[in-house]
């Protein structure tokens, strides 16, 4: 048996013993417990937890693959991530986390009504479905790299997401956060011995500099990618962890505000440097390897290490698919069962059944994130196509939270429809196409609905309850 093949077991098993524990701590029948780890979460474990979402497979395979052929700039990835979760730890953290509610459609139809619940939760599960299936793509170009002999990317994908449902289906959300302790220390361990491993083999960066084709600017810190790019991945970032289900769940279950306002802080600077030292590896694959798939850039170049590096780091990339994955399955089960079959099916179900019902709705929201990965190509591109469409939560829910006199009871859902009708038009009508990113086309068309609605419908929203806000804080 192979070195590799036994740290991946090792590590598995690690997986599987954490998720155990993790099942212990969750209350039989108590789907809070299940969904939000009794609201329980002190702000370490919000910080590994909002840091193992983040880094997943776009923030390592992803950036690689962008570096491997735009150069350093791709690290801005995760820098942009980092600022969102920042963000919402210095604007919205505290508030989410004084809400009575377990999901951000739930807060909508409060103010909103049940229409722009539904849209919602229809919006919200079709970009974590699309985000998690990246997550299997990854996966599997790991494990296929890692053990060629073993593993094609379709069987690593399979193995890949037999782990990611069975860690979170075991756990929940006591499972994402205790077992990103390891996969955060994992990721960090890695990354930092491999990069600097695959530069030391390269000869350094002055070597490496001489094997890059000269016409792109590798080691510019934006030139590779353009200013306009970079900027729009920090708006999409701050945009979508205001309001999407998977990063705001984490929040609802922390301990107090405080604890998820520090955990989302120290989470943001976790994350910044991961992403310099996954595109350096992504140029140091285009410097060794100029003719392989962007894809396989970065397990290609980590493959070339010592096997014991090799073997860790590669194990590492994996875990932060894990991490990634058991917070998107988790947020999108969620919202299935919280949203859709509580709020629309059986109203009345009693709790021992719904918490059945969200822990079966991981495996089939695993099945199909399964299904739509194996059509999934270019992972940082679909990623970030998809969490524009979060402009329209973001929007609707700080003017809810910050702003509520200009809130009418028409805006989510006018806002929402005009974000999905922008992101359709944005693909299917390449004139449209004036910017470089379609965030900022999502920003003017939904700032224009919002302001717009504001106007014409005169019905205000209820503001909110002051007393409400603190309750379970």
């Amino acid at each position: 048996m192979n070195l590799q093949l036994i740290i991946v077991i090792i590590y598995i098993i690690a997986l599987f013993a954490i998720s155990a524990y993790a099942n212990k701590l969750t209350k039989k029948g108590d789907s809070e417990s299940f969904i939000l780890a009794g609201r329980k979460l002190s702000a370490p474990i919000v910080a590994v937890t909002v840091t193992g979402l983040a880094i997943g497979g776009a923030s390592t395979i992803g950036v690689a693959e962008n570096a491997y052929n735009s150069g350093l700039a791709a690290g801005w990835y995760n820098v942009a991530w980092g600022i969102g979760a920042i963000g919402v730890g210095l604007l919205t953290a505290k508030k989410y986390r004084s809400l009575n509610v377990s999901t951000v459609p739930e807060l909508f139809e409060k103010y909103y009504g049940s229409n722009a619940r539904a849209l919602m939760v229809f919006s919200q599960i079709i970009v974590m479905v699309v985000i998690a299936s990246l997550q299997y793509l990854a996966g599997g170009a790991i494990l296929a790299s890692l053990l060629p002999d073993i593993f094609t990317i379709q069987s690593g994908m399979i193995v890949s997401a037999v782990v990611f449902v069975g860690i979170t289906f075991i756990g929940g959300m006591w499972s994402a956060g205790l077992s990103n302790i390891l996969n955060v220390s994992l990721i960090y361990l890695g990354i930092i011995l491999a990069s600097i491993s695959s530069i030391s083999s390269l000869g350094g960066f002055q070597e490496m500099s001489l094997s890059l084709p000269s016409e792109i600017p590798y080691f510019h810190l934006i030139d590779g990618l353009g200013l306009g790019i970079i900027v729009a991945w920090v708006v999409v970032m701050f945009t979508q962890t205001q309001s999407l289900q998977a990063v705001v769940q984490i929040s609802f279950s922390a301990k107090d505000g405080t604890n998820a306002k520090r955990g989302f802080i120290i989470g943001g600077l976790l994350m910044l440097p991961i992403g310099f030292l996954s595109a350096i590896m992504g140029i140091a694959a285009k410097a060794a390897y100029p003719d392989i798939s962007a894809t396989l850039a970065l397990p290609k170049i980590i493959m070339s290490l010592n096997p014991l590096l090799a073997g860790i780091t590669l194990a590492a990339l994996w875990a932060a698919d894990v991490s990634t994955a058991c917070n998107l399955l988790l947020g999108t089960s969620t919202l299935f069962s919280q949203d859709i079959f509580k709020r629309y099916i059986k109203p009345d179900i009693d709790e021992n059944t719904f918490s059945l019902v969200t822990k079966l709705t991981v495996v089939v929201i695993g099945v199909l994130t399964f299904i739509l990965a194996s059509s999934v190509v270019g992972i940082l591109k679909t990623l970030l196509v998809a969490l524009s469409l979060t402009t329209a939560f973001t929007l609707t829910m700080l003017f809810t939270i910050f702003k509520p006199s200009m809130c009418r009871k028409s805006s989510a859902s006018a806002t929402i429809i005009a974000g999905i009708i922008t992101l359709i038009v944005w693909q299917m009508v390449p004139e449209v196409r004036i910017f470089s990113h379609p965030i900022y086309m999502e920003w003017i068309v939904c700032t224009l609905v919002f302001f717009g609605v504001m106007i014409l419908d005169k019905r205000k929203i209820t503001k909110i309850d002051e007393k409400e806000m603190v309750k379970n804080a």
